[in-house]
């Protein structure tokens, strides 16, 4: 139980970094409260609920995946490196695909509400 307990205050730290010292952690939360909010007003279904939390998780978990390896590849070498430099573009090119798809799926969930509210 002591293991189990010291894995989540390890998470909990690392949970605690991200959103203190990253700026793309701070702007992630910032368009996630957004989606929530405009989720409340809205009165979106629960499945669609589910949708956008699975979004906002997929992004700000692919962004602290992102820092990890960014953090890890500093450390290995703070010279450039073709290598390094592809490793870093593609994490940070899934952080960015996963964006792009959330906020696609954004749209799909909230025009239709949107465009209702205004007839």
């Amino acid at each position: 139980m002591n293991k189990f307990l010291d894995s989540v205050r390890f998470a909990n730290a690392g949970i605690t970094y991200f959103f203190r010292n990253e700026k793309n952690g701070r702007i992630q939360i910032v368009v996630a409260a957004i989606a929530i909010a405009v989720g409340i007003v809205l009165k979106i279904a629960v499945l669609e609920w589910c949708i956008i939390l699975i979004c906002i998780a997929l992004v700000i978990g692919l962004e602290m995946m992102n820092t990890a390896i960014e953090h890890l590849c500093k450390m290995l070498s703070e010279d450039y490196h073709p290598t390094i430099k592809i490793i870093k573009d593609v994490a940070a090119g899934a952080v960015w695909w996963v964006s792009i798809i959330s906020f696609i799926i954004g749209v799909v969930i909230f025009v239709p509400y949107l465009l209702f509210m205004l007839k």
